[in-house]
């Protein structure tokens, strides 16, 4: 029998983003269990109604606990987050932690001047989220904030750099820019693929902060809190990575951005379970 303990930690996102994440927990708790679904089926989500994506988030997030047992749920997703959260805490038998929390306590925590950016998807930028949750900090900055349409479907299609990256990020950040931000949060899990881009367009003096290795230490503090974490573990955690589109696609490019430990991908459905690669079913 399966102690709650030595349960996987479950995480969603709308595709390839959250694996900013994944890779953050792996790093810091190299002994546990993991899931990770990907909506790649119905990305990107940032375009959409909020309240689809409460949708896909509750679907996403039930599966994790009634399919894979997950033991607690990480949105890795600022979307998602922004349009769910609260209802997910509300009704969910585990532990949820968000991104967005995280990072805007990392975001006010790293500026020197108190002139702070968050960029986002068009869905998590309108829903205010950031600037609540910076206000919720206490700390006095003054925060600017973008929307960067374009950059998810980017990472998506496994298109990190380049001319059209360039050109598009010149165009979105030039509000920051002019805001005379000092750090910026890369408000979507996606983003960090694009650092390099982004730090070019908005120069050396600009911090870039990412919420993946806070949320991962917020992930941590909370199994511990509750007794969840595998103190004991040996060796490395099983890890499973689910997606709701391609799954040949999702295995070669989360490999790329994630490393070697995306090496098979399972069919995710909202019918429950999943089927391997193989055609076996899992779940």
């Amino acid at each position: 029998m399966v102690t709650t303990v030595d349960r996987p930690i479950g995480m969603f996102d709308s595709g390839f983003g959250g694996l900013t994440v994944a890779r953050a927990l792996i790093d810091l708790l190299p002994g546990e269990d993991l899931v990770y679904i990907g909506d790649t089926g119905r990305y990107p989500y940032g375009s959409k109604p909020l309240a689809d994506v409460r949708t896909y988030a509750r679907e996403l997030a039930w599966s994790l606990v009634d399919d894979f047992g997950a033991k607690a749920v990480v949105v890795a997703c600022n979307t998602a987050t922004a349009a769910g959260l609260d209802e997910l805490r509300g009704e969910l038998p585990v532990p949820v932690i968000d991104v967005i929390e995280p990072g805007a306590r990392a975001l006010v925590t790293a500026t020197r001047s108190g002139r702070v950016g968050v960029i986002g998807t068009v869905g998590t930028i309108s829903s205010g989220a950031y600037v609540h949750a910076v206000a919720r900090t206490g700390a006095p900055v003054h925060l600017a904030s973008a929307a960067c349409p374009g950059f998810v479907e980017f990472v998506e299609r496994g298109t990190t750099t380049g001319d059209e990256v360039t050109v598009l990020a010149e165009r979105l950040l030039d509000p920051l820019r002019d805001a005379a931000v000092d750090t910026l949060l890369l408000g979507c899990t996606h983003y960090p693929f694009l650092a390099r881009t982004i730090s070019d367009v908005m120069g050396p003096d600009v911090t870039l902060v990412s919420s993946a290795d806070e949320t991962a230490f917020a992930a941590r503090d909370v199994l511990a809190g509750l007794g969840l974490l595998r103190s004991d573990a040996p060796g490395v955690g099983r890890h499973r990575w689910v997606s709701s589109g391609d799954v040949d696609w999702f295995r070669l490019l989360g490999s790329r951005l994630l490393g070697p430990e995306l090496d098979r991908t399972e069919a995710w459905s909202r019918s429950g379970g999943c089927a391997l690669g193989d055609g076996t079913v899992g779940g």
